[in-house]
């Protein structure tokens, strides 16, 4: 199991199983509600290897906060992602991650590679 970390040692996910990246949904099924569901199954995070991001879904990350520039929070109904990182560290205000949660999006969170540690979560 993995945790994800700052570079500031700030955890930034809960403990997370690897498993492959699940082809995106690009379409809402019949009856759904607005907005496409999230890519990544709870518990889980992959490797995005044509963007190089950690794919993570919404609810597993923690301790990030909307990045202070309001240019880098675009987008109709949620946050689209289009103009870089725009979630930060709440401990040292790095760029760590994007959060794609427009109407028309998957729902995600793409971690910054260059920004993150990955650790290997204790038993408990």
């Amino acid at each position: 199991m993995t945790v994800f970390a700052c570079s500031c040692k700030q955890p930034l996910s809960a403990d997370l199983r690897e498993v492959p990246l699940p082809p995106p949904v690009i379409e809402e099924a019949p009856g759904a509600d607005t907005f496409l569901p999230p890519w990544m199954p709870r518990g889980t995070y992959a490797m995005n290897h044509h963007t190089g991001e950690f794919v993570l879904h919404p609810d597993d990350v923690t301790s990030m906060a909307t990045h202070p520039e309001p240019q880098r929070s675009g987008g109709c109904c949620g946050l689209d992602g289009l103009s870089g990182p725009n979630l930060v560290c709440d401990s040292c205000g790095a760029e760590v991650a994007t959060r794609y949660s427009d109407c028309w999006s998957q729902q995600y969170v793409g971690l910054v590679p260059e920004s993150v540690v990955m650790t290997t979560a204790l038993p408990t």
